[in-house]
């Protein structure tokens, strides 16, 4: 019998921050990455707390960051610190999309997981909840196990409609009824147009907008509430 399929974006749909910032603030406070590379993205942070700025516009300013000091760190030390952020991390989830997880994982779908951040610290963060494939950056290592500051298959998961669509027509045993996703910017829209079942989680302006012309449903976490829109 075919399975259907779930595909979560995870940072800020289920971990509740970006893997990225974390990992690359712990990178500074081990001195893998030196600390002047605050300065790179202390301005979009401040206009964004005091929401002059987007979140959106930080955390690219914080993509760059990681890309310009990632070449030549060693791999080992890299996967040290981001097993160690998952650790200290690891329960810092919504419970909207915590609980989701289980009920699909009950139902007998195929969990899959959609970000921007590092592949590596991406696998050991959706192990613990049970995800069955994860799709994340991946960025070239060199001689003696270091970055070349490369990203490889920048392609893939540059559209995440397109994991979609690989999925489907690698897998016959999976089936697109019932399909499912969860994203929460306009970058996720395309993964939401490519199911049967979107759902705007803690949606930005953006996507509020596009899935209120959709009509998809919206779903708040604010506190220990969970309002549905």
């Amino acid at each position: 019998m075919q399975r259907p399929v779930a595909f979560f974006d995870i940072d800020g749909t289920v971990f509740r921050s970006s893997l990225l910032i974390e990992l690359v603030e712990a990178l500074i406070t081990d001195r893998i990455f030196p600390k002047s590379a605050r300065d790179g993205y202390a301005e979009a942070k401040r206009a964004w707390q005091s929401r002059e700025g987007s979140y959106e516009a930080y955390l690219e300013t914080v993509i760059q960051v990681f890309l310009r000091h990632l070449k030549g760190v060693h791999y080992g030390a890299f996967a040290d610190v981001g097993r160690r952020v998952v650790a200290l991390q690891q329960k810092r989830v919504y419970r909207y999309t915590r609980d989701l997880i289980v009920e699909l994982k009950n139902e007998g779908y195929v969990l899959i997981a959609i970000s921007q951040s590092p592949k590596t610290i991406l696998d050991d963060f959706c192990a613990q909840y049970g995800f069955d494939k994860v799709y994340g950056r991946m960025y070239e290592i060199g001689p003696q196990d270091r970055f070349t500051g490369v990203i490889t298959d920048e392609h893939l998961i540059a559209n995440k409609a397109s994991i979609v669509e690989r999925v489907f027509s690698r897998h016959s045993e999976l089936t697109r009824a019932r399909s499912l996703a969860v994203g929460d910017t306009e970058s996720d829209i395309p993964l939401l147009e490519a199911v049967d079942r979107p759902i705007c989680f803690n949606p930005n302006a953006a996507l509020y907008a596009h899935g209120k012309q959709r009509d998809w449903p919206i779903v708040v976490e604010r506190k220990d509430v969970v309002y549905h829109l």
